[in-house]
């Protein structure tokens, strides 16, 4: 039964992946995408990575599918005259040549390795011990490779600012996305009053529970972004102007309490992102708590998008 189902599985992967590639049409290769996204979920699941699951689900398939409609919604007035420009045979037959290289290169980098390969997973249960915390993915993203972690969030607020200086003249430090259209009788309303108390305590619960068990920062915001996110599509509250001294102050906060941890460790134990003996769960998980808001609200206004309306009133 499980042989049948992984291999239904990577058919069906293998599918989505073919189509999402092949497909002329922008929305459609989207619509591809996020299906893919939501399979590749199920195979890090088959694979018992669980917390690589959740972030696929919730980045992955999620935040990137919507991302990716959006950006196939604005390209609709263009693909037509893009689609007319069709490459010639000879520039065809070279991308199929080089994809095909590169798919042979990679394979010939997985079949190659040593058996058994590479792996720093002993050397991560041997010391995982020092950090405090129960879930060994914690303790890589922010004790063994905590660098690349604060790097994530901090190009993350970069990218912000890259869609923040999309926005015309005029309407820079304004509100991002269209005027909400409030329907107080609406489905969406109503879940919008429903569902974000469920979300908060869901996306809290998350990052909780990521100390020791699948979870963390990056699903608890996701979680905690989707919430804010319907609440201002149902037209219940309206996108606060990026030029909000708070806003900018809230985005800011959990990277440069990360940078003041790790700037800490040099004083306190040699090295920076070093934590002290004994203060190394307290130190991450002050790190987790003061990230997630932050990236909370990255993700929504990234969803979001360039201002392009006016401030207005406070």
């Amino acid at each position: 039964m499980t042989l049948a189902l992984n291999i239904a599985l990577a058919a069906l992967f293998l599918s989505l992946a073919v189509w999402t590639i092949a497909a002329r049409d922008t929305f459609a290769a989207v619509a591809g995408f996020i299906p893919y996204g939501l399979l590749m979920t199920l195979v890090w699941l088959q694979l018992s990575a669980i917390d690589v699951a959740m972030t696929e689900a919730a980045i992955g398939a999620g935040l990137t599918g919507a991302l990716l409609i959006g950006a196939a919604a604005r390209l609709r007035r263009t693909e037509a005259a893009a689609q007319a420009e069709r490459p010639g045979p000879g520039v065809r037959v070279l991308a199929a040549l080089l994809a095909a290289a590169v798919a042979a290169l990679i394979a010939a980098c997985v079949l190659l390795l040593p058996d058994p390969g590479p792996s720093l997973a002993p050397e991560v249960a041997r010391n995982i011990a020092s950090t405090g915390v129960g879930n060994p993915i914690t303790a890589v993203l922010l004790a063994f490779r905590a660098m690349d972690t604060l790097l994530e969030a901090v190009v993350l607020l970069f990218a912000l600012i890259g869609i923040w200086s999309l926005a015309p003249d005029r309407f820079w430090g304004g509100r991002p996305g269209p005027a909400p259209l409030a329907d107080p009788n609406g489905i969406l309303a109503y879940l919008a009053r429903v569902l974000p108390p469920i979300g908060i305590v869901v996306g809290i619960y998350i990052l909780w529970v990521g100390a020791d068990h699948p979870g963390g920062k990056f699903q608890g915001a996701t979680v905690l972004a989707a919430m804010w996110l319907l609440v201002m599509m149902a037209g219940l509250r309206d996108a606060p102007a990026v030029s909000r001294r708070w806003l900018r102050v809230a985005l800011v906060a959990g990277p440069v309490v990360f940078i003041a941890i790790g700037a800490l460790g040099i004083w306190m134990a040699g090295a920076f992102l070093a934590y002290p003996d004994g203060l190394a769960k307290p130190l991450i998980v002050v790190i987790e708590v003061a990230l997630m808001p932050s990236l909370a609200i990255t993700l929504a206004l990234l969803l979001a998008g360039a201002p392009t309306r006016e401030e207005g009133p406070r």
